[in-house]
């Protein structure tokens, strides 16, 4: 992480659609994951030596690792094509893999189906096609505790203080929202699964400067309480900003792995990926 701590610094955002009007740093407790059984000495989440692609096609992924232990984000960025989110479909298990293996909490899951890993305790927020638009964003959220069979009220009242806007528009079709509204939503029904880590693939495509920098803020808070976040992110400059941990893949490899700090200050890194 850079020398100022993130959560200090006022950038200047009006924008109350997004802004957590009760402070940073404050979810309560109770959206954080349970204890944890990790072995001593690895991640808490790992995607480990990963090889594979899609269906019969080639290999996308080569010998690509990505981890993230508790609390920290972990950012992957990287060129148009490099195998950013396809590494983040692998930990899934939405991708055929004949090399390597995916660790979480100190379980091999490599074998389970995306579903087994959601009760496991993946949160995952894909790019795209991530709300139900003709749903309420109420009913978007309530999607989001499916495999609870407890009171989910007391996380849905937590999420509304994290992105008050939802709150506002909760009886309003999610399809009607704004860009940054609608990946609100998105992350909030991941957190409505009270997840063990949670996995962006680009939060912020398309949305403006402003709000992509209140959502970061929104992310540190939520990896404040202790919940992992692995990010794909193709704004690298500031993902890396955010990041305790970053990797650069190229074409489905490992390039550069180091501290968003490390990273940022690389000649190597900053020439190739990040403009100079």
């Amino acid at each position: 992480m850079s020398d100022k701590d993130p959560l200090q610094d006022d950038r200047g955002n009006k924008d109350i659609s997004i802004t957590n009007p009760s402070g940073r740093g404050e979810i309560p407790t109770t959206l954080r994951s349970g204890a944890t059984s990790k072995v001593d000495g690895e991640p808490f989440l790992v995607g480990e030596n990963m090889t594979g692609g899609y269906g019969r096609g080639p290999d996308i992924l080569n010998d690509c690792t990505v981890a993230v232990d508790r609390g920290e984000i972990a950012v992957i960025v990287g060129p148009n094509g490099a195998g950013k989110s396809t590494a983040m479909k692998a930990i899934f298990g939405m991708l055929n893999m004949h090399g390597g293996r995916v660790v979480l909490d100190g379980e091999d899951i490599s074998a389970l189906s995306p579903q087994d890993r959601v009760a496991r305790g993946m949160g995952f927020v894909p790019q795209v096609r991530n709300i139900f638009p003709s749903m309420t964003v109420e009913e978007n959220l309530e999607m989001g505790a499916f495999i609870r069979r407890d009171d989910f009220r007391t996380t849905m009242e937590q999420v509304y203080d994290l992105f008050p806007i939802l709150k506002e528009k909760r009886r309003q079709p999610a399809g009607e929202l704004s860009g940054g509204q609608r990946q609100q939503v998105a992350v909030g029904r991941a957190l409505m699964t009270q997840p063990k880590v949670l996995m962006l693939d680009e939060p912020t495509a398309g949305v403006s400067p402003i709000v992509m920098d209140e959502l970061f803020d929104r992310i540190i808070e939520v990896a404040r309480t202790g919940i992992p976040i692995l990010m794909v992110e193709q704004n690298a400059r500031q993902a890396l900003e955010i990041a305790d941990k970053g990797y650069v893949l190229v074409t489905g490899r490992n390039a550069h792995t180091g501290t968003g700090k490390e990273l940022l200050a690389d000649p190597e890194v900053r020439r190739s990926f990040l403009g100079g």
